[in-house]
Parts: C-alpha cells; structure tokens; sequence
C-alpha cells in the first residue's frame, strides 16, 4: 500500500498493488501544467485509487486530458485520458509520501524535452543554495 497527498495536506489518497509504470514526462502539455521541466507519473490501474480525504478539482484539456489537483494548495495529483490510457490513472509521482522509494523506469516524451534537460550532469550542483 503506497499512500500520498497535496502539499497542503487537504487531498490524500491511498494506492493499492502494483503500479503499471512509473515515468518521467516531457511533454510540452505536462510541463504547462506543472510549471516545471519534466513531471514523474506512476500509472495505477482505476480501481487500485481511494481517495482518503479531500475533493480534487478538475481541469479537462485537450484531448481527453482530464487532469485534477488541490483546490486549495495547487499541487497536482491525477492525470486520466480514457483514449491514451484507457482504465488508468496516472498518479503524480512527487506527491507519493515515499517519492524517493519509486524509481522510474522509463522518460517519454522526449520529443518535446526541453533542450537544456540533457546536459543536467554537467551543471553545479549545491547541497542547498549556493552562497554569495
């Protein structure tokens, strides 16, 4: 059983079993969404998500995209697209209580990465921020 929730803590949902996969996305329609460079999906069959508490809002985009999040913090949480993903629901990997325990195992959408996303290796990297 894998639980997870917003960041303000007013959605919570619990997953039960295996996930189907779990992947990195650069998609120029995930990147709008989240307001970041690559969003973490781990796909869950629909029966295997219970909401614990809380109520989503929805925003359904193009496509079939119907994509929800907290109506208070913001945080998005769920992705369904009945067409691409029939019976679903991709879950927002970061929002897992135990995100560093999922690793994924694959990237998509790579089509659409933003350039600079393969050279990560390459720049400085800092413990916290760096100092003046």
């Amino acid at each position: 059983m894998r639980q997870g929730g917003c960041q303000c803590g007013g959605v919570r949902y619990v997953l039960e079993g295996e996930p189907v996969h779990h992947a990195l996305c650069y998609c120029a329609d995930c990147r709008a969404s989240a307001g970041a460079p690559v969003v973490g999906w781990i796909a869950f069959r629909e029966g295997q998500l219970s909401l614990l508490s809380g109520t989503p809002s929805t925003y359904e985009g193009k496509n079939g995209a119907i994509r929800q999040f907290c109506p208070v913090c913001g945080t998005g949480l769920f992705y369904r697209n009945g067409a691409m993903l029939p019976g679903l629901v991709d879950i927002q990997s970061a929002t897992l209580d135990d995100a560093a325990g999922e690793i994924p195992g694959a990237q998509i959408q790579c089509a659409e990465r933003l350039p600079w996303m393969t050279h990560l290796a390459e720049m400085p990297e800092f413990e916290r921020f760096p100092s003046g």
